[in-house]
């Protein structure tokens, strides 16, 4: 069942309705609390966008089955200690007390509680002790973000373990998917048309239906790009362009050269982001800033900067720090313009007025980059937007793009080429060599050198929104962008974004720069001219790519096979043309 429900959804919720419950329920909510009483299933798994009220409507389902003493018990799993104490307020609001302190060795809980929170890691340690108290009382297990269940073996065997004897489970994701293959407990799966298990939800609201329902944020992706300089393990010096087609050794170097505190893209890209909120602020005073970082030293670079941008001093929240989870509380509260965090901030810590993100980390999986995007979508009133910055990164571009596709958890990867027996492996060895232990390995054999950044383009649903030739940070051409009204509809953005890029190609043709750079390529130096063709190429291969689904490593692969010739990093001017000529052919053919 999807939760399309046809009744018209209150655009704003009371207060801070989103941590507990509201005196009335969202329409999707409602619709699936009638699917669940009309059912009343053992298990239920509801798939919700981030920001659509996950945790209000456990709480209702809770509070139903408490008051028909269909269960006695609560039991919360979470997948971090802070969103326990999460949960326990949010509860606590709606009358149910919980005990977020609870661990398995501890035993019995005070007789003023109903429920307990654990986290996965805890029902691991001592599946039995859990299980025994789920055998004592009727019990409601809540697995939050379920599909933490298989982030470790163990984790899967103790969530089953411990909550098989359950009176009803209700399990409640934002991100059905893994980058894995292992099932999940209490999931049901079923073959999808291509025969592979796929997870099947007993309610779903994505993000396409809240954004049209106005309870979560449109997305602007402001993506920059920038020329990269490192050196190699070899000694030998490297130049590329950020974006451009590369190895997969050479996308990762290039990536860590950018989000070098000491070079020029990052303070740029920050200093854009900083614009950008300033920008927001005029509208919605109190909007935050969020800087994903990917360790503890380049956190406190980047916050270094931001100071130096803003005047204000960020606050630095590590995963292991003590306090962190009072940091995040304290900024919640604030009107601070900006947070820097390791990870802390990747998954269901509410901070509403968050409204502007940077990516500033390497760690580039399906699941992460949902999880952190979901940090910014959650809406308080009507018309107000997120925007995150993005280096061009292929993968990290087209995991924007599916921002409103529905991704369900699939127990096995079908081979697309069917020329190629090893591509369903060589897509699990990609995403896998995309981790931490990938990076980590690159750290011996790469230097950075310097970085210059340039804004790329706009991705606001699946499409690119522009100016010709490159954009130079800090531009009027930029400012186009980065100075978007803080409060628009997600059709008045798209409009103005439109506009805004017609307005600058009328202003270039009327100056005479349009026809330079469009007519005459053949008039710029040979590496200007080759970047110009680089991103037209890569520009019809994104939008090849939503057009058809089909891979950017794909249609290059096709190009070259017609054409002829190396790939495109290292292709000449007419190299290029002939593969922009041909890919243009290959759009009228289809429309046709």
């Amino acid at each position: 069942m999807t939760g399309r429900p046809e009744a018209p959804l209150p655009p704003a919720w009371p207060d801070r309705a989103a941590w507990g419950t509201a005196p009335s329920l969202r329409a999707w909510q409602q619709a699936a609390m009638d699917s669940y009483q009309s059912r009343q299933p053992r298990d239920f798994l509801a798939v919700a966008t981030p920001g659509a009220g996950k945790t209000t409507f456990a709480l209702t389902v809770a509070a139903d089955l408490l008051s028909r003493r269909v269960v006695d018990r609560i039991t919360v799993v979470a997948p971090t200690e802070h969103l326990k104490t999460q949960w326990a307020e949010a509860a606590a609001r709606a009358g149910i007390p919980i005990d977020p302190t609870y661990s398995a060795g501890k035993g019995k809980t005070s007789d003023d509680y109903v429920g307990i929170a654990v986290t996965y890691a805890g029902v691991a340690v001592n599946p039995l002790a859990m299980r025994i108290r789920t055998e004592r009382f009727k019990t409601l297990v809540i697995l939050d973000e379920i599909h933490h269940a298989g982030d470790a073996l163990s984790w899967g065997e103790g969530v089953r373990e411990s909550f098989d004897p359950a009176t009803r489970r209700l399990a409640l994701t934002g991100t059905p998917f893994r980058s894995d293959v292992n099932p999940i407990p209490f999931v049901s799966y079923a073959p999808g048309d291509d025969g592979i298990p796929t997870s099947a939800a007993d309610f779903t609201y994505g993000y396409a239906h809240a954004l049209a329902d106005h309870v979560v944020r449109p997305v602007l992706f402001m993506a920059y790009s920038g020329e990269m300089q490192w050196r190699t393990r070899a000694g030998d010096e490297v130049v590329a362009r950020l974006g451009e087609p590369l190895t997969k050794d050479m996308h990762a170097q290039a990536l860590r050269t950018a989000l070098d505190p000491k070079g020029s893209w990052i303070p740029a890209v920050l200093e854009a982001a900083d614009k950008r909120l300033s920008e927001v602020r005029r509208h919605v005073p109190d909007a935050g800033g969020l800087v994903i970082a990917g360790d503890q030293e380049t956190a406190r670079a980047y916050a270094a900067i931001l100071k130096k941008i803003s005047g204000e001093s960020p606050a630095v929240v590590l995963s292991d720090e003590k306090g962190s989870s009072r940091k995040i509380e304290k900024f919640t509260h604030s009107e601070d313009r900006w947070m820097v965090a390791v990870r802390m901030v990747s998954e269901g810590v509410d901070v509403p007025r968050l409204a502007v993100g940077v990516w500033a980390t390497t760690v580039s999986t399906p699941l992460f980059f949902a999880q952190a995007v979901g940090r910014f979508v959650r809406a308080r009133s009507r018309g107000e937007t997120a925007s995150v910055f993005l280096p061009s990164v292929p993968h990290l571009l087209e995991f924007a793009s599916d921002m409103e596709a529905q991704r369900d958890h699939v127990l096995g990867r079908r081979v697309t080429d069917e020329d190629d027996i090893f591509a369903a492996e060589e897509g699990l060895l990609a995403e896998a060599q995309q981790g931490e232990s990938a990076s980590d390995e690159l750290e011996m054999s790469w230097e950075a050198l310097g970085s210059t950044a340039s804004f790329d383009h706009v991705l606001y649903e699946g499409a690119q929104f522009g100016h010709s030739g490159e954009v130079v940070s800090g531009s009027d051409e930029e400012m186009d962008f980065l100075g978007i009204p803080g409060l628009l509809e997600a059709d008045q953005v798209r409009e103005l974004l439109h506009s805004r890029q017609s307005e600058r190609a009328r202003k270039q043709k009327s100056e005479g720069k349009g026809d330079r750079v469009v007519e005459s390529v053949e008039q710029l130096s040979t590496h200007q001219q080759l970047g110009v063709l680089r991103r037209e190429l890569n520009g019809l291969v994104a939008a090849w790519h939503h057009r058809t689904g089909q891979a950017h490593g794909i249609t290059h692969s096709a190009l070259r096979k017609e054409c002829g010739g190396p790939p495109a990093a290292v292709a000449n001017a007419t190299q290029l043309s002939e593969r922009i000529d041909r890919i243009r052919d290959w759009a009228m053919k289809q429309s046709s």
